[in-house]
């Protein structure tokens, strides 16, 4: 059995970019994160400490972006999945990551990754 926590339209900002004016500015993402977790033991204990606390990781999204400066998504995508599966009790995720505006003919671009946290 998967279960999943989920976090979808987190919206933040970011200075991202490869062209010399997007360095200069800070522009709109908007992340979907499934986050495998065993809801088990917190459905059973009541206890917030026990479950994945999706405004912690919202929270740390949202600074992380703040924080970096990267020019490609697939950068940003990649570190933050594995700074989020070490520093969170998440067994696996899912993120989607969306760039409104950069493409003027479509909603958005973006991508869709999938990592684990790392067997030992």
């Amino acid at each position: 059995m998967k279960d999943t926590v989920f976090i979808e339209g987190l919206k933040t900002e970011a200075v991202i970019g490869v062209y010399d004016w997007e360095k200069k500015i800070k522009q709109a993402l908007v992340f979907d994160l499934e986050m495998e977790h065993d809801n088990r033991l917190p459905a059973a204990t009541d206890d917030l400490s026990k479950t994945l606390d999706y405004e912690a990781i919202s929270n740390y999204i949202t600074s992380y972006c703040e924080e970096n400066v990267f020019e490609l998504i697939e950068t940003l995508a990649e570190r933050l999945c594995r700074a989020l599966l070490n520093d969170f009790h998440i067994n696996a995720l899912t993120m989607a990551l969306r760039k409104p505006g950069a493409v003027p003919s479509a909603n958005a671009v973006g991508v869709k990754i999938y990592r684990q946290k790392p067997t030992t």
